[in-house]
């Protein structure tokens, strides 16, 4: 069932913070309802609509940063009271805009995380959970890594509120109390829970910062997951979730806004799966989204707010005009007035901006004046993408972007991205040089581009750092750097469990450091690993490496440290680093190995349909070009043989792979190269003379040449 939702754009507020959007409940079953929304400028807006006009209810002062905000109330009447928390304080304010509440929860960090049921408030900062009730201290919790949400389920069969956090390393942590009930292991990052029909008695939704979406449901013990939406198509991560039935047919549906500006719907069929039933692009992320009625009574719509503070709906409404002879559109009074008014209101603030604009002109002639900068916000993210092995930047800014540099002191590779339209150009690096660099990079941006999105593909034992100088289009021009960690084992990510049936490699350390040391040095190695050192003795993570999918297993505690790893060049890598990092602190290592000579041979089979897959790829590539010169001369193709034919067919298509992975032959025999390096470096043999004959072998491939001469050499 096709559902047909028409764009309006309701006003403009500050750049807005995740989840900062809420609909308050409305009076009558079809009536329209009030917006609060809140942003980072501090302020609360509550409006509602009036003959197609935003008419504000309650306006607060400016202040410091919201970061979330929910609607609570006594259990059993409407929620309809405003909770937002600034820092590490949260306010409360009736629908009127009365402040009754000022509650600080005297929490080190600034809370991120947010929700309310009856009494009870539970709260979220980096590592912290707190619950209170009637504002009183109840519960606390101490998280393994950072939470990143929070929801609590609450029905009439639970004695008491079950809380559920949604944490950085793939977990959702069921409390009871102030002890963990279980853990459930879940496929990504999860960046944003919702109780599914509210009380989360049907279970608890979540999605993923890499785009995926399900249901599970909690039990006392154990969960279970109901249905999970793969992100097949690679959309944005998700952002904001909520449940309304806006198809009509009695059945909640599931309303989702991503980081990439979309919004999508999904329904269910008959056998209780979700259908996507709509999707519809924004210039920018969604932080917020709520289905109900806004605009006009009777007509449900999706309601949304965007980074840079726009409320735009999505709403059942038809739209406005009608197309008459000749092809005229009649615009109604209502819309012909509203027009006008705009139009007005344009012809004002190009005044008020050509006042502005002189009124600078002769400020900035005087010998005393001072030229003032103007300060915005950037909303980013460098993410690894598990598909690809690649790190995606994402930069969004609350005005145009004019350009963005891009210097790197490593070695990394740029590859194309679809929906960036910015114009590349590239500059010549001096890698040689202290200090030099490996990349400088200039994206010039088209007007009005608030958004860009690049992904770069680093190489494992390389690390430094990637800055990105982003300039907007305000006068006067300024510019704001970000700067994003390369780790040496940059590819690798945290996994729940590894093969341990697979032939393992291991490096051991023992030396005189604290847990606190050692656990520094495996966040400078590895992505994905919490700055805050862990609670106990010793801690146990996993890892696979994105690319080759390896995997790594490291065990530390103070004063020792065990890694293993069926790729023979990611003990290398940390046998140098962590060796480096020891030294640099003045610390004596007793470093040990236990290589398997099996685990090469095993590296090399799981390289082989990759570097296979690339040498086809690129001998169709070198034939495209002359198969079209013979068909442009025959006149035809019907000469060639079926394999020739097929390539010219899909000329295009391989181009595009071809292009989207620039130097992934290159990587491949890289990595084959330090393989072989790294194996007879741990037998204390120098074997770099022999690396022109490796080559040789891999220039005509074959997996069991390679083997022989591995063994051989």
């Amino acid at each position: 069932m096709e559902i047909n939702l028409n764009r309006v754009d309701y006003l403009q507020v500050g750049v807005t913070s995740q989840k900062t959007m809420k609909l308050l409940p409305a009076l009558g079953r079809k009536a329209t309802q009030k917006v609060a929304i809140a942003d980072q400028d501090g302020i609360l807006t509550c409006f509602g609509m009036k003959k197609s006009e935003a008419v504000p209810v309650f306006k607060t002062l400016p202040g410091q940063k919201i970061s979330r905000m929910d609607l609570g109330g006594a259990a059993g009447t409407p929620q309809e009271k405003i909770f937002v928390c600034s820092g590490s304080q949260v306010r409360g304010f009736t629908k009127k805009g009365k402040q009754f509440l000022t509650f600080d929860a005297n929490l080190t960090e600034s809370i991120n995380a947010m929700y309310v049921s009856g009494s009870d408030l539970f709260v979220c900062a980096s590592y912290i959970y707190n619950h209170y009730c009637d504002c009183k201290d109840q519960d606390y919790f101490l998280s393994g890594d950072k939470i990143n949400d929070i929801v609590s389920l609450s029905s009439e069969n639970l004695a008491r509120p079950v809380p559920v956090l949604a944490c950085q390393d793939r977990v959702l942590r069921v409390l009871q109390g102030s002890e963990l009930t279980y853990e459930v292991e879940v496929s990504g990052q999860p960046s944003v829970l919702e109780c599914y029909n509210k009380d989360g008695g049907d279970g608890v939704l979540y999605g993923t910062t890499d785009g995926k979406i399900a249901l599970i449901h909690i039990g006392e013990s154990e969960a279970s997951t109901k249905w999970e939406i793969d992100n097949d198509k690679k959309k944005g991560g998700i952002l904001c979730l909520d449940t309304y039935d806006i198809t009509g047919d009695g059945v909640n549906d599931i309303l989702v806004g991503r980081d990439d500006g979309m919004v999508a719907i999904y329904g269910f069929d008959s056998t209780n799966e979700p259908t996507l039933r709509f999707e519809h692009a924004l210039s920018e992320s969604v932080t917020s989204i709520q289905g109900g009625c806004v605009g006009k009574e009777s007509y449900d719509e999706v309601l949304t707010a965007t980074y840079t503070g726009w409320v735009t709906g999505l709403t059942t409404e038809p739209q406005k005009a009608e197309v008459g002879a000749g092809d005229e559109v009649r615009m109604s009074k209502e819309i012909q007035s509203k027009v006008e008014a705009l139009r007005a209101e344009l012809e004002q603030l190009q005044v008020k901006v050509q006042l502005g604009r002189d009124e600078y002109q002769q400020t900035s002639r005087s010998e005393t004046a001072v030229s003032v900068v103007p300060a915005f916000s950037i909303n980013d993210k460098f993410t690894l993408c598990q598909d690809d092995a690649s790190y995606s930047l994402t930069l969004e800014v609350q005005t145009a972007i004019d350009n963005l540099l891009l210097q790197s002191d490593v070695p990394i590779d740029l590859l194309d991205v679809d929906n960036n339209s910015a114009v590349v150009s590239f500059s010549e690096c001096d890698s040689e040089q202290p200090n030099g660099n490996f990349l400088l990079a200039t994206y010039r941006c088209q007007a009005n581009t608030t958004r860009l999105e690049l992904k770069v593909r680093s190489i494992e034992g390389q690390y430094g750092t990637l800055q990105a100088y982003v300039t907007h289009r305000l006068q006067p021009k300024t510019c704001q750097v970000r700067q994003y960690h390369i780790k040496p084992l940059s590819l690798h990510q945290r996994a729940h469990n590894i093969d341990q049936e697979r032939p393992m490699n291991r490096l051991s350390l023992v030396g005189q450091f604290s847990f606190a040391e050692i656990h520094s040095w495996v966040v400078f190695c590895l992505p994905e690993v919490p700055e805050k050192t862990p609670a106990g003795d010793s801690i146990t993570f996993y890892f696979l490496n994105t690319f080759l999918g390896t995997q790594l297993q490291t065990t530390y505690s103070k004063g020792e440290g065990h890694f293993r790893s069926d790729n023979i060049s990611t003990i290398s890598i940390l046998s140098d680093v962590l060796s480096k990092e020891a030294t640099k602190r003045k610390i004596n290592l007793n470093v040990s190995y236990d290589i398997n000579d099996d685990s090469v041979s095993h590296t090399l089979k799981m390289i082989h349909p990759k570097l296979e897959y690339q040498l086809v790829l690129a001998r169709k590539v070198q034939l495209i070009d002359a198969l079209k010169e013979l068909q442009l001369h025959e006149g035809n193709a019907d000469f060639l043989i079926s394999e020739y034919r097929s390539i010219l067919d899909e000329s295009d298509s391989l181009l595009e792979e071809y292009k989207r992975q620039p130097a992934h032959l290159e990587r491949l025999y890289g990595m084959i190269t330090d393989l072989f390096i790294d194996k007879f470096k741990f037998k204390g043999q120098n074997v770099k003379a022999k690396v022109s004959l490796l080559l040789e072998i891999l220039d005509s491939y074959d997996l069991n040449s390679l083997l022989d001469f591995f063994n051989e050499a």
